[in-house]
């Protein structure tokens, strides 16, 4: 189950149009260099999580393999979403520290 906070920073990441979601506008995006932190469902494809792991990894960009598509594509306000690319470093960083065990600031 992924932490409510990480989905309510998604959320205000999709508001803050900060976000890039579905796997041809991600990877587009990866490539642009205007991602800082990728999250995958856990119940992606086997082939969706390999080809973005590899991404990630080329690219240096970090990824988080949580959560269900049904809970991440709430998060965001769409439906079927299995890959959402965070473009805002601040919120991507805070996801990041939230995910690694610590606590949002405030």
């Amino acid at each position: 189950m992924i932490n409510k906070k990480i989905l309510g920073l998604m959320g205000l990441a999709a508001r803050a149009r900060k976000i890039c979601f579905g796997a041809d506008s991600v990877e587009l995006q990866i490539k642009k260099k205007k991602v800082n932190l990728i999250l995958v469902a856990k119940d992606a494809s086997e082939r969706t999580k390999d080809k973005f792991e590899n991404l990630c990894h080329e690219y240096d960009i970090p990824m988080i393999l949580e959560g269900e598509i049904e809970s991440l594509s709430k998060a965001i306000g769409k439906s079927n979403k299995a890959i959402i690319g965070i473009e805002d470093s601040n919120l991507a960083s805070e996801i990041q520290k939230i995910n690694d065990g610590g606590e949002l600031i405030g």
